[in-house]
């Protein structure tokens, strides 16, 4: 890739076709929206701090665009006012924001470092987790 505000489309042509990729209405839409949202829904959730260390993942400087992008999108889901399931439907409600989550997270969590687990639990109000001190001692 030649420019990190790009991104590369194959599709069979003899070349790559590069599109610019602006991250910034996403980025706007998702922050005003986002942890309002899940604040108010973390305890009905099992995946909130997944979700929070997205967010941090995806507003820190040192995370590719290529993985904002893909964060940015699986957030703005989360927040978007219509879902494929509405999320007051129980039990059912945040099963397919979930599986966009899922789904961002295999193709980038790798990017998704320990610090940006240890913010969301923090945003949270969850305790840090527990280090075993054989793991520590490694």
């Amino acid at each position: 890739m030649r420019n990190p505000t790009e991104i590369v489309i194959e599709n069979g042509e003899t070349q790559p076709r590069y599109l610019p990729l602006d991250i910034g209405p996403s980025r706007k839409r998702t922050k005003r929206r986002l942890i309002p949202k899940l604040l108010r829904v973390a305890g009905r959730i099992p995946f909130a701090d997944d979700l929070a260390a997205a967010w941090y993942a995806a507003i820190d400087p040192a995370t590719p665009r290529k993985a904002k992008a893909v964060l940015f999108a699986a957030l703005g889901y989360f927040v978007m006012p219509a879902d494929m399931v509405p999320d007051v439907v129980a039990g059912l409600g945040f099963t397919d924001d979930a599986t966009v989550l899922a789904t961002a997270l295999s193709i980038v969590g790798t990017q998704i470092r320990d610090r940006h687990r240890v913010q969301a639990r923090r945003l949270l109000g969850l305790p840090d987790p527990v280090q075993d001190d054989e793991s520590e001692a490694a």
